[in-house]
């Protein structure tokens, strides 16, 4: 009689299953270990421009940006403020303090402007426990103008989206960079979640110079390492009409 042939004993059911799960699971806590790893690193902000004192910071701004609303016909190339012009007027203006009930263990030691074509972004430096961290949210500015030829002006807190390859599909409109974490850049909603009530703080705290800049001039966009704004009726006749974006 033949000697039976050796079979190897059945695998238990559902353990591919298992490791796929397991697999799965080590690739999140890889993920997640990766991106809290980003997130409690600071920015580096060497490119942005060094801060240098300037007495009076705050009237020169404002007084600046009244003398171009009440005179816009000098102003034929707009008014340019530079990346190191709003920051050492934030330099000069801000009262940095935490508050609340981290107050103890977080500082907010300054905030920083970073400028870029097209977008903006805005760095709150905080210590916690003694180790700097950074939060910052990007902006844009919109322009159109309606049927009235008035301008009308909409302030974006994303700075564009995660997907420019595919700009026209739903998932490119939808899911927009929100701001950073330390270094990681996270999507509009998490940021919004997490911290979005400082940058509303803050910008209370500045809301005579915003309401000045963004409410009152008829154009406005961002340039590498600068703010320009044209105070004409007409933005110099730059504004698309309706239904086109200013970019």
């Amino acid at each position: 009689m033949a000697a039976e042939e050796k079979q190897d004993p059945p695998k238990p059911r559902g353990s591919c299953l298992r490791k796929l799960l397991s697999l799965f699971t080590f690739a999140a806590m890889a993920g997640l270990g990766v991106a809290v790893f980003y997130i409690v690193q600071p920015q580096d902000l060497s490119d942005i421009k060094k801060v240098t004192a300037a007495p009076s910071a705050r009237p020169i701004m404002a007084e600046r940006l009244k003398q171009a609303i009440n005179e816009p016909e000098r102003y034929t190339s707009g008014l340019s403020i530079t990346e190191e012009e709003i920051n050492q007027f934030l330099e000069q203006t801000l009262v940095a303090k935490q508050g609340g009930a981290l107050e103890k263990w977080v500082t907010l030691d300054s905030v920083r402007v970073r400028i870029e074509k097209d977008r903006a972004e805005i760095i709150l430096v905080r210590s916690v426990f003694g180790k700097p961290m950074t939060t910052s949210m990007y902006f844009r500015v919109e322009q159109i103008v309606e049927l009235n030829d008035r301008p009308t002006t909409l302030v974006h807190r994303d700075g564009g989206t995660f997907f420019p390859q595919i700009p026209d599909t739903v998932l490119a409109q939808k899911v927009v960079k929100g701001g950073r974490f330390g270094q990681l850049v996270v999507p509009q909603g998490f940021l919004r979640a997490l911290a979005l009530p400082p940058f509303e703080r803050l910008a209370e705290v500045y809301k005579t110079e915003l309401e000045l800049a963004f409410s009152q001039m008829a154009r406005i966009h961002f340039e590498e390492g600068k703010l320009v704004l044209d105070p004409r009726p007409d933005g110099g006749s730059a504004l698309p009409h309706a239904g086109g974006s200013f970019r």
